[in-house]
């Protein structure tokens, strides 16, 4: 697949997912095999402000490439400056529209998939973003098939995003007011794919490596997008690349592979963050990785309430010893 000038060696893509892209996470997905890798996603305001916890989320390393930066925010103007900014101080590989974050705090102040409601104002944003990004780096769209059952815009608008300049949409086919509840209604990125001859990147509903393969023969979209299904498991990328090769040899990850990954996640979060932050943002990804073995709940109770960084250690040591002695 081929984003702009980008070549995309493989059509796995990582989703931008607050408060759990951040480099660490994005890293060790990147070594599995995920073909982009994209940041949380960051106000157009904070980058212009020049906020210091906004820019922290923006920085990436070489390694991390091809990587995307995905912004967000509710005035032409603002969004227009904040690609310039990004682009120019960071120059990701890739710099992406949020239109379809469906979380209220967002979509109250008019960013996000609130967008999907004033197409005027999307095309607006739209084009601010593009007008003021290096042509070098294509700018493209994450976006929801409408704001609710009644104003479904797919495939319109792709053509729509397409002549102003977009060099790829992922569509997550539902709508702001299904959030994640209800099904993922595929036949909207059929459509999207069909009315478009830019990369369509599809999204939602992908669960495991056969889903995605799913995905693929039934939308005919150029890439799949995942984002829950890889969290505790970085190892969807390696199997979705095995998959997709048509080879035979992949072999799950052991219990000691997963505690291998669960501390080197740790440790790259309290190098990059801190012990104080590090901590705190491992405890929701010991509850991903900690689970469906035998006292797998006893073990991710003790790693997420530990009030410590020592405790954390312990608990960690205490679950490698019970794995080491499964393993004999």
């Amino acid at each position: 697949m081929i984003i702009g000038n980008i070549k995309v060696q493989t059509p796995i893509i990582l989703a931008p997912m607050a408060g759990v892209t951040d480099y660490p996470f994005r890293v060790l997905c990147k070594e599995m095999g995920a073909g982009i890798v994209y940041s949380e996603f960051v106000s157009a305001e904070g980058i212009i402000r020049e906020n210091t916890k906004t820019l922290d989320m923006i920085h990436f390393k070489e390694i991390e490439r091809p990587i995307g930066i995905q912004i967000f925010g509710n005035n032409p103007k603002i969004m227009g400056q904040a690609a310039k900014y990004v682009t120019e101080k960071f120059k990701p590989d890739i710099l992406d529209i949020n239109y379809g974050c469906p979380v209220p705090k967002i979509t109250k102040k008019g960013g996000g998939s609130a967008a999907l409601k004033d197409l005027c104002l999307m095309d607006e944003i739209t084009s601010a973003v593009v007008e003021s990004t290096p042509t070098n780096i294509p700018v493209t769209v994450k976006m929801r098939a409408g704001w609710d059952k009644n104003s479904i815009i797919i495939p319109k608008v792709g053509q729509r995003l397409q002549k102003i300049g977009i060099k790829a949409i992922t569509l997550h086919p539902r709508t702001t007011q299904q959030r994640y509840t209800g099904k993922a209604n595929w036949n909207y990125i059929t459509q999207l794919k069909e009315a478009c001859s830019i990369p369509i990147i599809g999204n939602g509903d992908v669960k495991t490596v056969d889903d995605m393969l799913k995905m693929f023969n039934e939308t005919g979209c150029d890439a799949v997008m995942v984002g829950r299904v890889a969290q505790g498991n970085p190892w969807f990328f390696y199997e979705a690349t095995t998959k997709l090769k048509g080879e035979q040899n992949y072999v799950p990850p052991t219990l000691n592979d997963v505690i291998d990954i669960c501390t080197r996640h740790f440790n790259l979060l309290l190098e990059s963050r801190g012990e104080k932050i590090g901590t705190n943002l491992m405890r929701k990804h010991f509850g991903n990785y900690v689970r469906g073995f035998p006292k797998a709940a006893s073990f991710r109770k003790s790693l997420v309430t530990a009030p410590t960084l020592d405790d954390m250690k312990i608990a960690l040591k205490e679950f490698k010893n019970f794995v080491l002695t499964l393993e004999r």
